[in-house]
């Protein structure tokens, strides 16, 4: 059973910029542990809103495992607890999903 995690990120910059920046940063970090873990991430798609940014999460990642087991052991993963060290301070939200395709 495939598992798909899906994470919903409001950053806390105030500035376009540097809201900008975090994003691609955190973007940048997400994609290349996917591609160094092809055989833990099936798929992994990271994207910034386009739209209605008053309402809507600045950004947004969407990743393919191919069961629980693959998920937990990205959750705990010191490269994946890295990029969460990363994360943490430049956002003001977060939700998330997971769920069997």
């Amino acid at each position: 059973m495939t598992i798909r995690h899906v994470v919903s990120w409001t950053l806390s910059a105030e500035d376009t910029e540097t809201k900008r920046e975090h994003a691609a940063g955190i973007a940048s970090r997400l994609t290349a542990f996917a591609n160094a873990h092809p055989d833990m991430v099936q798929n992994l798609q990271v994207g910034t809103n386009i739209a209605y940014p008053e309402k809507n999460a600045d950004l947004v990642l969407i990743a393919d495992f191919a069961d629980l087991a693959a998920l937990d052991a990205y959750q705990v993963h010191p490269e994946h607890q890295a990029i969460v060290e990363y994360v943490v301070p430049r956002v003001a939200g977060r939700s998330s999903v997971d769920f069997e395709l």
